[in-house]
């Protein structure tokens, strides 16, 4: 089940980006946030297939929802103009960040290569 996040938690969890200068994620295992809202179709079609791909990799991967209508400084510290947006943390290295509602298969797809959860 998908974990909701506000800014105090980010700053736990993912990323301190008031102490830290270069991307230094802080989390134990990979991560996806979804950067959404309640009035947003989309956002709502992309919801279940996170919560099936949270359950499926559960364990091995952590799965975080942000209101944009909430977190405002949040989904502009990633530049979310559009949403849904999806930022796909690595353990090591940088995240991806997508824009639009993906297919559960996509999302799969990048949760196997490019975050190497299997």
């Amino acid at each position: 089940m998908p974990e909701q996040m506000n800014l105090t938690m980010f700053k736990e969890k993912v990323f301190d980006y008031e102490q830290e200068k270069e991307w230094k994620f802080k989390g134990d295992r990979p991560a996806i946030i979804d950067f959404y809202a309640d009035w947003c179709g989309p956002c709502r079609m992309v919801g279940p297939v996170l919560e099936k791909i949270g359950t499926k990799y559960s364990g091995k991967l952590d799965v975080y929802k942000v209101d944009t209508d909430v977190e405002q400084e949040l989904a502009g510290m990633f530049g979310v103009q559009s949403i849904p947006t999806l930022v796909f943390i690595p353990k090591d290295g940088n995240p991806m960040v997508s824009v639009g509602a993906l297919p559960e298969k996509e999302i799969d797809r990048i949760v196997k290569e490019e975050l190497n959860v299997s």
